[in-house]
C-alpha cells in the first residue's frame, strides 16, 4: 500500500494526493467537500517555474478561490482598522519601528556579532548559514544527533524559503507542523498563499474535506463548524506534542542586547513546541534583529494589529538560552543569509529587509485579493513578496520567472499606507522595474520596445496624436458592455492580461470645441503664453502678491 507524505495508508478509505486536469482544472480523484490542490510543491520555494501573468491568468479563473479570499481579507482589514483606529499614536509607532529598523539595517555585522556572543553566553548554541541548502543541511544533522526522525514546527517564514519540510521528508524525517493554517495546507500537498494565512484561500468546508481525507484520525461526523474543527486538529495534534524530543521554529525578531529571541503567535502551539521538547533548533534571517529589548514594546503593538486585527497576540514567547529544568535543555540558533546581503548592498531595496511578516500589504492589495498568492510563484506572496523575492533571489532577467513579479502591482500605494514599519513598497517596485528595463537593454530588444518605438512619432506630434485619438474610436466596434475583452496582435499582449475600457465617443478636443465655440481648441504642441503680467486680472494679481 502506497504512503502519504504523513505515512497514511493511502487506500480506499483515504484520499491520494489530489491532481487537476491541465485543460479542465477538474481534480482527478474526488475528494469530500470538493477540495483540491492545484500548485505542486517546488524544488525551489523562492522560485515556482511560472511567470506572474502567467499563473494569474489560471488563478483569475478560480472563482471558488476569489471568493475565499475576498472574504477573508475584507475580514481582516476590517479588524485591522478598528483596533489602529484605538491608537491615537500609531503614526509615531510606524516612524519609530521605521527608525529602529534603519539602524539595524546600519549596523547589521556589529549587532549580529553581540546577538550571537549573547546568545552562546547564555548557554545557546549558534550556527552560520550560508544559504538554504546550507541551513536545511545543518537542520537535518542536528535532528539525526538526536537519533529522532519526527519533530513538531512551529509556523516559520524562514523554513518555508528553505523548503525545510520536503527536505527532512528526503531525509527520512516527518515534520508536524502545528500551526492549524499551515497544517491544513501539509495535509492537501499544498503551498502556503499568505504570509500569517497560510490557508486563506481555503473555506471551512474544503477544510473540512481535507481533514477527513488526510487527517486520519477525525471524526467520521465532523461538521464544517470552526469549533469542532479546531477540536479535531487539537486532537491529532496533542500526541505529537507529547512525544516529540526535537522542535523546530522561526522567530519574530531576535535581541542583540540580551540574545534574546521571540515568537508571536495566536493559538498557543508555539509555545507547546517551545516549552515540551528537549531539543530547540531556530532558523533566524539575519534581518529579524533589533538592538535593544525595549524595541520590543514598539513592534509588540505594530504586529498583532497589523496581522490579524487583535490588539495584543494571545501567545507571546521569549526565551534566552537555556534555563536548567525549565524547556528545552539544548537551543542552537542557525542565522541565515540566503540573499539578504546582496539586498542589503542595495540603498533602495534594502529597506524591504525591515519587513515584519504581518501580511497587512497583502489584505489591502487589490490585485492579490483578485489572484491569490499562489500567482506569485514564490512563498513570499503579495506587494512585498514582489519586491522581496527578485532581491534574494537576483532574479533580473527575462529568462527568470521571478522578473515579473515587481510588475505584479497597480502601484495605487495602499501597501505602502498599510505597512506598520513604513517600507515604502511603491517606490521599490518602481525601483526593481527599473533594474529590469536595464538588464534587458544590454540584450536584443523585445516587442515592447518596438512597439514603444513605433508610437515615438505620434507621441511627440499634436497633430498625429489627434488623427491617433480619432482612430481609437474604431475600437467600439468590438467592445461589449463599455469593455474591450480581446483585440488583434500585438495589442493582444496588453489584452491579454486585462480589459481596455471603450473609447469614448467624444474626446476631450472634440468636447471643448463644441462646449468652448470662441476660443482656440487645446493642443498638445508648444505655444506661446496666452497673457504677460500686465494682463493679469487684478484679483489674481492681488492673490499672487499676498502669497
Amino acid at each position: 500500500m502506497s504512503q502519504t507524505f504523513l505515512g497514511m495508508p493511502s487506500g480506499p478509505g483515504v484520499a491520494s494526493a489530489p491532481t487537476a486536469d491541465a485543460a479542465t482544472g477538474s481534480a482527478s480523484t474526488a475528494h469530500t467537500g470538493g477540495w483540491r490542490t492545484t500548485v505542486e510543491i517546488p524544488a525551489n520555494t523562492l522560485r515556482w517555474g511560472r511567470t506572474f501573468p502567467a499563473a494569474a491568468h489560471e488563478t483569475l479563473q478560480n472563482t471558488q478561490l476569489r471568493r475565499n479570499l475576498g472574504h477573508a481579507t475584507r475580514t481582516i482589514r476590517g479588524k485591522r482598522a478598528m483596533r489602529v483606529e484605538e491608537m491615537p499614536d500609531w503614526e509615531e509607532l510606524r516612524r519609530a519601528a521605521g527608525a529602529v529598523k534603519n539602524e539595524v539595517m546600519s549596523h547589521l555585522p556589529e549587532l549580529l556579532e553581540r546577538f550571537e556572543a549573547n546568545v552562546t553566553a547564555r548557554g545557546g548554541i549558534v550556527h552560520w548559514a550560508r544559504d538554504a541548502v546550507e541551513a536545511n543541511r545543518i537542520v537535518t544533522s542536528l535532528i539525526r544527533a538526536k537519533g529522532v526522525d519526527d519533530v513538531v514546527k512551529i509556523k516559520s517564514m524562514a523554513t518555508q524559503e528553505t523548503n525545510l519540510n520536503e527536505y527532512l521528508g528526503a531525509e527520512g524525517i516527518t515534520a508536524h507542523e502545528t500551526d492549524l493554517a499551515e497544517m491544513i495546507v501539509q495535509l492537501a500537498d499544498d503551498m502556503p498563499s499568505h504570509i500569517v494565512v497560510p490557508a486563506i484561500h481555503r473555506n471551512r468546508s474544503e477544510v473540512r474535506g481535507i481533514f477527513l481525507d488526510r487527517m486520519g484520525d477525525a471524526p467520521a461526523d465532523l461538521s464544517d463548524d470552526p469549533v469542532e474543527l479546531a477540536g479535531a486538529a487539537r486532537a491529532h495534534l496533542r500526541k505529537k506534542f507529547l512525544h516529540a524530543s526535537v522542535a523546530v521554529s522561526g522567530t519574530n525578531m531576535g535581541v542583540a542586547e540580551t540574545g534574546t529571541v521571540s515568537v508571536f503567535e495566536s493559538e498557543g502551539n508555539g509555545r507547546m513546541c517551545l516549552t515540551l521538547p528537549d531539543t530547540l533548533i531556530t532558523l533566524m534571517g539575519i534581518e529579524k534583529l533589533v538592538p535593544r529589548f525595549q524595541d520590543i514594546e514598539i513592534f509588540s503593538q505594530l504586529l498583532p494589529r497589523s496581522a490579524t486585527g487583535e490588539r495584543m497576540n494571545p501567545y507571546t514567547s521569549m526565551w534566552t538560552g537555556v534555563t536548567p529544568g525549565d524547556g528545552p535543555q539544548e537551543f542552537h540558533l542557525i542565522l541565515m543569509d540566503n540573499g539578504r546581503t546582496r539586498t542589503l548592498a542595495d540603498p533602495i531595496g534594502r529597506e524591504a529587509l525591515h519587513c515584519i511578516r504581518c501580511g497587512a500589504c497583502m489584505n489591502i492589495c487589490p490585485v492579490y485579493q483578485h489572484v491569490g498568492g499562489h500567482a506569485y510563484g514564490s512563498v513570499y506572496p503579495g506587494p512585498i513578496g514582489a519586491i522581496i523575492t527578485p532581491q534574494l533571489t537576483q532574479g533580473l532577467a527575462d529568462d527568470d520567472p521571478v522578473h515579473t513579479l515587481p510588475f505584479a502591482s497597480s502601484l495605487c500605494g495602499a501597501c505602502g499606507e498599510a505597512c506598520p514599519v513604513g517600507i515604502d513598497i511603491p517606490t521599490i517596485l518602481i525601483h526593481l522595474r527599473a533594474r529590469t528595463v536595464d538588464v534587458k537593454r544590454k540584450t536584443v530588444p523585445d516587442m515592447w520596445d518596438v512597439a514603444m518605438s513605433a508610437t515615438r512619432p505620434a507621441m511627440s506630434s499634436g497633430r498625429l496624436w489627434g488623427l491617433a485619438e480619432k482612430a481609437v474610436k474604431a475600437t467600439r466596434l468590438v467592445g461589449r458592455d463599455g469593455r474591450i475583452g480581446a483585440l488583434p496582435f500585438p495589442a493582444s499582449m496588453w489584452t491579454g492580461a486585462r480589459d481596455l475600457p471603450e473609447a469614448p465617443s467624444e474626446n476631450f478636443r472634440e468636447w471643448w470645441a463644441r462646449t468652448h465655440p470662441t476660443t482656440t481648441a487645446p493642443h498638445s504642441g508648444p505655444r506661446a503664453r496666452s497673457a504677460s503680467p500686465a494682463s493679469a486680472s487684478p484679483a489674481r494679481s492681488g492673490r499672487e502678491e499676498a502669497r
